[in-house]
């Protein structure tokens, strides 16, 4: 689902490689690379703490074909969704600005 700034999804963007660890397009738009990096970070939570999708989801009352979506790079999460998944966990999975790619240097 396109965003209101008319982004596509982030996975769109991947040029090369498996979601959520392919390379970007070169004009990937900001909201592919937190899309990316929330992925990253959604994989690593529910590696470490065990949760499948269906046992997130029940902590959690998000869906696990949400979940799935989210961790596939096929939808932006809302702010609620956000919450209740970094609430389960117990720390932040919005990656903030340390998601940009570094500036290219003059």
């Amino acid at each position: 689902m396109p965003r209101s700034s008319n982004d596509q999804v982030p996975r769109h963007y991947a040029v090369a490689g498996n979601w959520p660890h392919a390379a970007l397009a070169a004009d990937a738009p900001v909201s592919a690379h937190y899309g990316q990096s929330l992925a990253r970070n959604l994989e690593r939570a529910m590696t470490s703490s065990g949760h499948t999708l269906r046992t997130l989801a029940d902590a959690t009352g998000v869906t696990h074909s949400t979940v799935s979506r989210v961790a596939n790079g096929r939808v932006m999460p809302d702010l609620g969704t956000i919450a209740r998944l970094e609430a389960a966990f117990g720390f932040q999975l919005w990656p903030g600005p340390a998601a940009l790619p570094p500036e290219p240097s003059a």
